[in-house]
């Protein structure tokens, strides 16, 4: 490649790239702008004529006369993933720390266990999973979401290849000093995975957040449902709604968006880590 080749790359790839970025985010705009435009214009402009807020207010003031109670549904979408995400990150630093630093027999076959079950997709588990929650009497409550999301084999194979690489002098020091186990994941182990338990995390309250197929298979209680569910059901039952549903949706991104950008950091040393 010439010289003048080369200067022209990198104009063209950035080119590209913005060209790209635009159609990426075009329908975030789209979904933004229309929550705040009138009725008449969400199909008609993509610049409103004038910005209103009667959207938002049917979501507060007026959904719950409608039986579809939004502000309850997004105080359940944040219970339901912030317990999920904190039992995923506690329970898999725990497990983490298991598989890589205590000699056990059968630790091998554990491990490839762990590995070889993260190649079936989640919906092979559904029916019999299902099964499980009715037998236990737990349809209709929080526990039948939370429950089975509560310990990750991804998450504990991300801790696990962090912990891997932390040298076991920490674990004796802190023995030497009458640390048990406990301690140790919790005060030595963990603060040293902080990039790891970022992005398990993150990736965890996404998960949890979007959600949609289980929840909407255990939890028939409008009361107790989160979100993204009540906004299907909602958009199934009064779909000439368009405004609200709209304005829906762009809440329930906001969360998302704000833990990525106050994490943002963490998020990119976790990528970071997870590539190595």
């Amino acid at each position: 490649m010439t010289r003048a080749k080369r200067k022209r790359f990198p104009y063209i790839t950035f080119t590209l790239l913005f060209i790209g970025s635009i159609i990426w985010i075009y329908p975030y705009f789209w979904l933004l702008f229309s929550s705040f435009k009138p009725t008449s214009e969400i199909y008609t402009r993509f610049w409103p004529t004038k910005f209103t807020i009667e959207h938002y207010k049917f979501i507060f003031l007026m959904s719950d006369k409608l039986q579809r109670p939004f502000l309850r549904a997004l105080l359940n979408s944040i219970f339901i993933s912030v317990s999920i995400t904190f039992s995923v990150i506690v329970s898999s630093a725990f497990f983490g720390y298991i598989l890589s630093k205590v000699r056990f027999k059968g630790r091998k076959s554990v491990f490839n266990f762990i590995l070889f079950q993260m190649l079936f997709p989640g919906f092979m588990f559904i029916v019999p999973l299902f099964v499980l929650i009715k037998t236990l009497g737990l349809l209709n409550t929080y526990s039948a979401i939370i429950l089975p999301s509560i310990i990750s084999a991804w998450g504990s194979f991300m801790f696990a290849q962090t912990f891997k690489s932390i040298p076991d002098d920490y674990i004796e020091a802190a023995k030497i000093d009458g640390a048990n186990t406990f301690w140790i994941v919790t005060r030595v182990m963990f603060p040293l995975a902080r990039s790891t338990a970022s992005i398990v995390g993150l990736f965890t309250f996404i998960g949890a957040w979007d959600n949609f197929m289980w929840p909407l298979i255990v939890m028939k209680d409008y009361n107790k449902m989160p979100l993204s569910v009540l906004l299907a059901s909602f958009n199934h039952e009064y779909s000439s709604y368009v405004g609200p549903i709209l304005a829906g949706s762009v809440i329930q991104t906001i969360p998302m968006v704000l833990i990525f950008l106050i994490f943002r950091k963490y998020f990119l040393q976790g990528i970071s880590v997870s590539l190595k």
